[in-house]
């Protein structure tokens, strides 16, 4: 087992991987930007490590002064969390240069899972896939295409990711328009101008797999996670597990996510994660390699620490649990506590936290890194904290989060506190009703 860890993220995720390390009795180094000094996560680590300027790309980005930091610091291994370098297959590889052990799959895998185009066509022949194109070179050939699979489509930046890089297209001529506009785009925000299509289907529910997998080859999964409540694309409300799925179609679900994990022959914790349509037919859209934001519903219905087996995992440890006895016992449900004004089309917002008061009682946990005084800085991802409610079915879940979204106060800055407790109240949520437009709905 490592020694010692360090970890390059911020906020929740950094403190939830601390946690884990210090159950496995190891080490913690932490970094931070020169914003993030006073940050919850730089106290509670056993070492620190200022890594450059607010800016993310001056900072958590900065590959160069990482990597110092864990060689300074001599951490065997380097967790990267979720965003920022979570998935950068540069990243991983210098890593691997410096003998520093990275959390999470190979280089390889990552390569190939991070291009959204090239994961479609892995896995063309393995698994059901959104029908579309692979990289397309020219708009000749996305015009083509798009009238073979029929409007509306989305354009998609190949190295896309957590919402970003799509565009909804619903005639040629605003794919004309757009094209070089969306190839920018994705230049900009990736790195990397290359686009491809895929058929847009309306309202579908967003379900995803959990999968974890060892050196040994052993893959598991851990069940699925209803997804569909998102705004932008990116999730704010998660459950586990998903209401009112058809048995039959949740195991062909499951044998598809064990498919792509066995294809590529990944190893870490992963989400394999797909679209259903209402006529049952599943498509696979992309898999996440890191772990999720969603990942505590998972670990409360299966009493599994998923950020421990990932350490362990890379540590050469192999899996010790099988799929047999994997159960998902009772109900999970998720609300992103995020620094946004909902009633303004969720824009972020700023401040400074006056006073917090956290829930608890009977199957409540929250993950966060907030304390009174601390600065909510435009430089970062608005997510303040995730709230996670269990219950024995989902009916009394719900209505525990809905017990501790009413006790969770923030002052000093606007939240979407009230919007969750909007959605839980409404008829849709109760019923389980749920697909990717029911924000639209709701709001």
């Amino acid at each position: 087992m490592f020694k010692k860890i360090l970890i390059a993220n911020r906020g929740e995720i950094a403190i939830r991987i601390i946690r884990a390390c210090q159950e496995l009795n190891i080490e913690t180094v932490a970094i931070y930007s020169e914003a993030d000094r006073n940050s919850l996560h730089v106290s509670l680590a056993d070492e620190a490590y200022c890594i450059g300027p607010q800016v993310s790309s001056a900072s958590y980005l900065n590959i160069p002064n990482i990597i110092s930091a864990a060689l300074i610091s001599r951490a065997e291994a380097i967790h990267p969390g979720y965003g920022f370098l979570a998935e950068n297959t540069r990243f991983a590889e210098i890593c691997n240069q410096h003998n520093i052990h990275f959390i999470g799959p190979a280089p390889q895998v990552l390569r190939i899972m991070g291009d959204k185009a090239g994961a479609r066509e892995f896995l063309k022949d393995k698994i059901p896939i959104v029908p579309g194109s692979n990289q397309l070179d020219s708009l000749e050939k996305a015009l083509k295409i798009a009238g073979e699979i029929g409007y509306p489509v989305l354009l998609k930046a190949a190295l896309g990711g957590g919402g970003k890089g799509m565009r909804i297209i619903s005639t040629p001529a605003e794919l004309e328009s757009l094209w070089s506009i969306i190839k920018a785009e994705a230049k900009v925000s990736f790195g990397d101008g290359r686009v491809y299509l895929e058929k847009h289907i309306s309202n579908p529910r967003h379900i995803e797999v959990q999968v974890l997998g060892d050196k040994s080859g052993k893959i598991i999964h851990l069940g699925e996670r209803e997804c569909s409540i998102q705004r932008r694309n990116q999730k704010l409300i998660e459950e586990s597990p998903a209401p009112k799925l058809d048995k039959r179609i949740k195991e062909q679900i499951y044998s598809a996510a064990l498919a792509c994990a066995k294809a590529i022959g990944y190893t870490s914790a992963g989400t394999v994660e797909f679209l259903l349509n209402d006529k049952g037919n599943f498509y696979f859209i992309e898999m996440n390699t890191r772990v999720q934001v969603e990942h505590p519903v998972t670990e409360l219905v299966t009493n599994i620490d998923i950020v421990k087996e990932q350490i362990k995992i890379a540590a050469g440890l192999p899996i010790d649990i099988n799929q047999k006895d994997i159960v998902l016992k009772g109900h999970a449900i998720e609300c992103r506590i995020n620094a946004e004004d909902y009633t303004n089309n969720f824009t972020p917002v700023t401040g400074k936290i006056e006073s917090i008061h956290l829930p608890g009682g009977p199957g409540i946990r929250v993950d966060t890194h907030l304390y009174p005084g601390l600065f909510v800085s435009p430089y970062y991802d608005s997510l303040l904290a995730k709230l996670i409610a269990w219950g024995r079915d989902r009916e009394e879940a719900r209505v525990r989060m809905l017990r501790a979204l009413q006790e969770f106060s923030i002052n000093g800055i606007s939240t979407i506190i009230p919007f969750h407790i909007k959605a839980l109240k409404s008829e849709i949520f109760k019923e389980g009703l749920l697909n990717t437009n029911f924000i639209n709905n709701l709001l």
